[in-house]
């Protein structure tokens, strides 16, 4: 799968997502020690809130993957143009809710959002992904993030194209299967 890449505000967003290849089902988060370089590779700080009991690493896993799921029918919701299903709208202010932001204000008069001190491990992360996403609102590059139509797919990607009407993660593979059942499904109605 092509991987369009997102501007640094959602790069997270759209690694979060992209662990999961619908197509192989191979879930990148539950590899041997999947979980904790994840957390660890985006910039949640060691020994914060860590997973390290079995029932812990289930539990911030359990987390992570209804954050994973709930932002891909965000990002599927851009793909359609249609408004967020009620449901992951619900479960995104409900794990938002537990990761608090603090605004930073800069020497420099500049500010950024940032994770209320005293999170770690999933909840942190979590605060990152909405200082990220809140950022992207404000530069109007949140609604570019898409999931793939393709059923077998939902890879997340950054559209960039003028338009902003990108269906697929790449034309090659997905829009050309896509552009062929059409065009089967159409062959098959005149015969």
């Amino acid at each position: 799968m092509a991987s369009r890449t997102a501007p640094d505000s959602l790069r997270l967003v759209q690694d979060l997502v992209n662990t999961l290849d619908i197509e192989t089902g191979e879930d990148a988060l539950t590899d041997d020690g999947g979980l904790g370089a994840f957390l660890r590779d985006h910039g949640v700080p060691a020994g914060r809130g860590g997973v390290t009991a079995p029932g812990e690493r289930r539990e911030a896993l359990g987390e992570l993957r209804e954050l994973r799921e709930a932002l891909r029918e965000v990002c599927l919701a851009h793909t359609a143009g249609a408004a967020v299903p009620e449901p992951a709208a619900r479960t995104l202010e409900r794990l938002f809710a537990a990761a608090p932001l603090v605004l930073d204000v800069r020497p420099d008069g500049g500010a950024a959002l940032r994770p209320a001190a005293g999170l770690g491990g999933v909840a942190y992360l979590t605060a990152l992904v909405a200082a990220g996403i809140a950022a992207a609102v404000a530069d109007r590059t949140w609604s570019r993030l898409k999931a793939c139509e393709a059923h077998d797919c939902r890879w997340v990607f950054y559209d960039k194209s003028p338009a902003g009407r990108s269906r697929w993660c790449t034309m090659a593979v997905c829009g050309s299967r896509a552009k062929m059942r059409t065009y089967r499904a159409r062959r098959a109605e005149s015969e």
